[in-house]
């Protein structure tokens, strides 16, 4: 139980890196509804704790990262471009700014951005308030960035294994438009047409069938210029159509 404390409150102060958080909201991600009666003094001694463990692993040779007491609370000194998170954020960001002009140089900054993620966000650690907002969030920010590196993957990555993980993202996500939107997009322009289609049917009875919901305009425009053949759905309006 100490040990998932202590990556609680290591995780909340790495959510803020160099804020203070206050001592009342560090109660409520690590304990709860049910804090212990000497709440304040178990606080300062994980605080403890985690200062000698952060030494610990800086070693002899290097300076841990100071866990800082505040009036306000506590804080733990690093800068947001020393935290993966951020780091993830900011490529993903510079990535879309290329999207338009320079789409293979968004497509590798966005594989970069993805290759910082080890399995789910903040797995293993207690979900207080704050710390599950941002698991949330950071999962959403993941699927999006996700998405775009396969919506770019059609046009720079081989279109079969594009195709073979669309489908698998939509098998996850099945009330993802995007997601279905670029399968029936991707296997179109693989020269499979029917099953371009079948992939809009099936979405359309999930829908119908289970949230009694027809799916958008936009969705059922794609499947008239599928059903079209409208040169429009053509690799060269890719990039435009990402951005909109």
């Amino acid at each position: 139980m100490t040990g998932s404390l202590q990556q609680t409150l290591l995780t909340s102060l790495l959510i803020n890196p160099g804020q203070p958080l206050a001592a009342k909201q560090l109660y409520c991600e690590l304990w709860g509804e049910n804090p212990p009666l000497t709440v304040e003094n178990s606080l300062q001694a994980h605080v403890y704790r985690l200062r000698r463990t952060l030494q610990k692993l800086a070693g002899p040779t290097r300076t841990a990262p100071e866990l800082l007491t505040r009036s306000s609370g506590y804080a733990l000194d690093l800068r947001a471009d020393e935290i993966d998170t951020e780091i993830f954020r900011d490529l993903a960001s510079r990535a879309r700014q290329h999207m338009r002009r320079e789409p293979e140089r968004a497509y590798r900054m966005f594989g970069e951005a993805l290759s910082l993620w080890r399995g789910e966000p903040l797995q293993g650690v207690a979900q207080g308030p704050m710390c599950q907002s941002t698991a949330l969030a950071l999962a959403e920010e993941h699927l999006a960035v996700v998405e775009d590196t396969l919506w770019l993957g059609m046009q720079f990555a081989d279109l079969g294994h594009t195709i073979s993980e669309l489908k698998r993202m939509s098998a996850i996500h099945p009330w993802r438009e995007r997601l279905t939107e670029m399968l029936m997009l991707a296997l179109y322009r693989a020269g499979r047409q029917a099953e371009a289609v079948e992939a809009y049917n099936n979405a359309r009875l999930r829908l119908v069938n289970e949230l009694g919901l027809e799916p958008s305009v936009k969705l059922r425009r794609l499947l008239q210029s599928i059903l079209n053949q409208d040169p429009a759905l053509d690799v060269g309006g890719l990039v435009s159509g990402a951005i909109s």
